[in-house]
């Protein structure tokens, strides 16, 4: 695979047109539905048009839910009931499919959410080695699944099945990324898919779609883009979506929960709303704390779930940590994303900067200072640049939501019990990251925080991957777990069949096997 880093784009690239375009039921339409268009932010002056996406109403996004309900077919459509391996075999094929579309969803990426070129590359390589390791998993597990097990006088093979139309809707600061890991183990597990596009990041799914059309049958993967405030509600009323598979905050996740017929039977895959705090203690390596707080922070300009959204340090290292961090802050490389060696990009959203601002000036307003006033909150265009407070008040509005932006909270504190309240109490339980070096301390906080958080990183920024570990989280931050094992198993439920251990039994089993008449009770393995 081409290196995320062999290629550096001229000045200014060429800027790549999109039509605007959905898939439906094995059909690409270019008409029939409302379009706007989509500006990039990523330019000096007004911003630049790249083209048009669809904005479908309720009754298309409708229309493409019946396409997924005719393909699943109660569970007798000819992708839920396919073999393993010619499952594997369809998202092979769009894995190289869609890896001659690189340069140009890569572009795409980049100009329409303003990731740096070497990040858009790094996404979408990374969502190539999910779906590779994917693959692979799901062979280890159907290679385990073909076992035949004995107790209590029955032999009996248990395997995974689908669960039904799944609705993937995924989040705009990782387009791609994110959505195929939903996307992908919904798939190959024999689940039909619609797609609602993110409100960021829509144009990069245009030039894949002849790929999802040419390598799934029909309706087993459709791909629509509207206002889903507007659409989404009356396709989970009709109640012919059995999965929701939502990558956002936990309001709409409960909204969009709370308008299925029969809730019982509804789904849901959820990664939600994360206030990851960062735990600098006295005794902490403060270089490696502040270097390790600004990669959390600010990596894509802090527009992750992952990102460390609130810095706890201790008061008698406050000081020289906070001198530190802001010098780094204000040493970033700050410009357009194809520039090289740049770390903060405008943001692709008009209205972030305002509400960025208004979380400065709360903050200030309940005593927080500003530590670099020089460059922390200038705007220029969408570009942000990082704001770093200090003294900031557990009761203000930075404290207490979730900025997804370069705006950087640190409260200073003098006991490990003030900082454990804060995450208790929290909404939140994502991960948290500790920096310390004494064993005890970090033991005592490693025990008291498992049942609050799901992942505890020693010093060392919150993060996902690698993709094998599992993602997920605590209270209002998710529901189920994705990771490459997990995922798979999130997207299936266990079904087995079973007969007595005498002859008869014996015979056929013995006889099905044979002469491998079913694809789900079988001993056929993928290699």
């Amino acid at each position: 695979m081409e290196n995320s880093q062999a290629k550096v784009l001229p000045a200014f690239p060429e800027v790549p047109k999109m039509k605007g375009a959905i898939l439906i039921n094995g059909e690409i339409l270019t008409e029939g539905f409302a379009s706007r268009e989509v500006h990039s932010t990523c330019a000096s002056g007004e911003p630049v048009l790249l083209g048009t996406t669809p904005n479908v109403d309720a009754a298309m996004l409708l229309r493409a839910v019946d396409a997924a309900h005719h393909a699943w077919a109660k569970g007798q459509g000819d992708w839920p009931t396919a073999r393993m391996e010619d499952r594997i075999n369809a998202v092979s094929a769009f894995r190289d499919a869609m890896v001659a579309r690189r340069e140009l969803v890569c572009r795409l990426l980049m100009w329409e959410i303003g990731k740096s070129w070497l990040d858009s590359q790094a996404e979408f390589d990374r969502t190539i080695l999910y779906v590779n390791d994917t693959i692979e998993e799901l062979k280890r597990l159907d290679r385990d699944s073909t076992r035949l097990q004995f107790a209590g006088g029955l032999v009996a093979q248990i395997r995974r099945a689908p669960l039904g139309v799944t609705l993937c809707m995924g989040p705009f600061n990782y387009p791609l990324n994110e959505t195929f890991t939903t996307l992908i183990p919904a798939l190959i597990m024999g689940n039909t898919v619609v797609v609602k596009l993110a409100r960021f990041g829509q144009l990069l799914w245009e030039p894949l779609l002849e790929a999802f059309r040419d390598c799934f049958p029909k309706g087993v993967v459709n791909i629509i883009n509207g206002l889903g405030r507007e659409i989404v509600a009356p396709s989970i009323q009709s109640g012919k979506i059995d999965v929701l598979a939502f990558i956002g905050s936990s309001r709409v996740a409960s909204q969009i929960k709370a308008e299925h017929p029969n809730p019982h039977r509804f789904r849901s895959i959820l990664s939600l709303d994360a206030k990851n705090p960062a735990v600098v203690l006295a005794d902490a390596d403060i270089d490696n704390a502040v270097s390790e707080c600004i990669k959390g922070s600010l990596s894509f300009n802090g527009q992750r779930c992952t990102a460390l959204k609130m810095l706890f340090v201790h008061r008698s290292v406050a000081a020289e940590f906070t001198k530190k961090m802001a010098a780094k802050i204000d040493a970033l490389p700050t410009g357009l994303p194809w520039t090289p060696g740049v770390q903060i990009t405008p943001l692709p959203d008009l209205g972030k900067p305002a509400y960025l601002q208004s979380l400065i000036d709360d903050a200030v307003k309940k005593g927080a200072t500003l530590v670099n006033p020089a460059l922390g909150g200038k705007v220029e265009g969408t570009l942000f640049h990082p704001a770093l407070l200090r003294g900031v008040s557990l009761d203000s509005r930075v404290a207490n939501e979730e900025q997804f932006g370069p705006v950087i909270p640190i409260r200073e504190f003098d006991s490990i019990e003030e900082v454990e309240d804060y995450i208790v109490h929290s909404h939140s339980g994502a991960q948290v990251s500790l920096f310390g070096r004494d064993p005890n301390i970090l033991g005592g906080m490693i025990d008291r925080l498992a049942n609050q958080v799901c992942r505890i990183n020693l010093n060392s920024q919150c993060q996902r991957g690698p993709d094998v570990f599992p993602f997920t989280g605590r209270k209002d931050s998710a529901e189920g777990t994705l990771s490459v094992y997990d995922a798979l198993r999130c997207f299936s439920i266990r079904s087995m069949v079973a007969a007595k251990q005498d002859s008869a039994g014996k015979a056929v089993v013995r006889g099905i096997l044979e002469k491998d008449t079913s694809r789900f009770f079988s001993s056929h393995v993928v290699i």
